[in-house]
């Protein structure tokens, strides 16, 4: 039952974070979900949803947005920011200027400062998203210029069959970074949410020190 699932899902989430004195926000990713698979969480107290894909979350909004916050944790073309700028609560995959540029051109536009977290490629993979570890800080200094932007922290997504060990030492490195963006209080620049770990992985992430993590296939099945 979905409320099992939530239940030991939060349960191992709020094992694995005790050091940190928070338990990670759980964002259930509806991608494969139908909204009738969704609408329950709310009742279960879940709130915040995640879904992929801009066309896919406008489908599903007029159901879902009275009940639910709704997070875009997908890669996101330029193209399409203006379709989802006034819906959604948080944007958790910037990665470049130009689309930098365009959520800010988009948000002033909707009268809104638009949160978003910036996106790091961890593991150098060329197929996926996010910045490098050595672009982070200078990316963040640009960011902070856009008035349309709200930079809320940092996102990542992890290699797909590495073994626990890499990806501990990989969501421990993401913590490293993102303490240290805190430190450097870059005017502009709110270092509170680091989005990372899934379905297969979410406790190491809060072993880690997430305050995110993004599941979907642990709770819908």
């Amino acid at each position: 039952m979905l409320a099992e699932r939530v239940a030991q899902v939060q349960k191992i989430l709020q094992q694995e974070s005790l050091p940190f004195g928070r338990a990670p926000k759980l964002i259930a990713v509806t991608k494969f979900a139908t909204v009738d698979q969704i609408l329950p969480l709310a009742e279960l107290g879940i709130r915040d949803i995640g879904e992929n894909r801009v066309q896919v979350l406008r489908e599903k909004l007029p159901f879902l947005e009275e009940k639910f916050s709704i997070h875009l944790i997908g890669r996101l073309q330029t193209n399409k920011v203006k379709y989802i700028i006034k819906d959604v609560c948080l944007i958790h995959s910037l990665d470049n200027a130009a689309l930098a540029q365009e959520i800010d051109r988009q948000a002033q536009k909707a009268g809104r400062r638009m949160p978003v977290l910036v996106q790091v490629n961890i593991a150098n993979e060329p197929q996926k998203g996010g910045i490098t570890e050595e672009e982070l800080f200078p990316f963040l200094r640009d960011c902070a210029r856009l008035p349309g932007l709200q930079v809320k922290g940092l996102m990542a997504i992890m290699p797909l069959g590495a073994e626990r060990d890499e990806l501990y030492s990989l969501f421990a490195r993401m913590r490293q970074n993102f303490d240290r963006c805190a430190q450097e209080a870059i005017d502009g620049i709110a270092m509170e949410e680091l989005s990372m770990g899934m379905s297969q992985d979410y406790d190491l992430a809060a072993r880690a020190g997430a305050t995110m993590v993004r599941v979907g296939s642990a709770l819908f099945r």
